[in-house]
């Protein structure tokens, strides 16, 4: 059983904002910190690879849905990804990386002290793609847990953090670190023995600055001014994710 655990889900290659989170104290004394996926697919894919390799056993990953489409990219085959920056990125890997995306699970469970049995996947524990939001119903919730036995399940996909319970099970998606949906700053979570949403505010200028010098991808600072600069609102998330929710997967 491990006493703390940092959750980071959704970095999207955003290396600035990952650096702001990993020099957070609670990160730096939490006993793992687990990946929840999406990892790579973003300006610095290789880089960001890297300084979570750099972790060593602290880490614990866990496969994104952009993460398996990276590796398909990689080998030539084709994905539904409707962003550009997707394909680009996957030329950038090397075959190392390549090949750890290609070997993370979809699930990996914890023990945590004050928690339990911890569930962590991507999108939902059967899927690395399908939808759930914190206002889908008991019976979407029902759908998607079926057969899960923790306690708590962890989730990222959707770039919206939030906490809720469904029928006894606690739900907690921490949110995206480097592609957030809603405010800006990096959102992770940290668990033991109870949970608690974090955002770290960074300096979004000098990140989109850092982003603009370091990264080949041609359309970068349009990207950063999106992503970084000017995220989308939950209202416009929520907006494009609910039709999504309903029983049918996402891209």
């Amino acid at each position: 059983m491990v006493s703390s655990v940092a959750v980071l889900s959704d970095i999207h290659g955003v290396l600035p904002a990952l650096d702001a989170v990993l020099a957070e104290p609670d990160v730096q004394a939490a006993d793992l910190v687990v990946l929840c996926g999406d990892l790579a697919a973003g300006p610095l894919p290789r880089q960001t690879l890297d300084r979570l390799v750099s972790l060593g056993d602290r880490a614990v990953w866990v496969r994104g849905n952009a993460d398996r489409e990276l590796v398909t990219l990689a080998g030539g085959g084709s994905t539904q990804i409707p962003d550009p920056i997707g394909p680009w990125a996957a030329a950038r890997l090397r075959p190392d990386q390549v090949a750890l995306l290609d070997g993370l699970p979809l699930t990996v469970t914890l023990e945590i002290d004050g928690l339990g049995e911890v569930l962590f996947c991507h999108a939902t524990p059967r899927d690395d793609e399908e939808v759930v939001l914190v206002d889908s119903p008991l019976s979407r919730w029902a759908e998607v847990l079926d057969g899960v036995t923790a306690g708590t399940v962890v989730c990222g996909h959707t770039h919206m953090p939030f906490l809720r319970l469904a029928d006894r099970c606690r739900i907690v998606n921490p949110g995206s670190v480097g592609m957030p949906y809603g405010t800006t700053g990096a959102h992770w979570a940290r668990l033991g023995p109870g949970v608690e949403l974090r955002r770290t505010a960074y300096d979004a200028e000098a990140a989109c600055r850092e982003l603009a010098e370091t990264s080949e991808y041609s359309g970068i600072q349009d990207w950063s001014d999106y992503f970084v600069r000017n995220p989308a609102s939950d209202a416009e998330a929520l907006r494009v994710f609910s039709p999504r929710a309903r029983g049918t997967s996402a891209t």
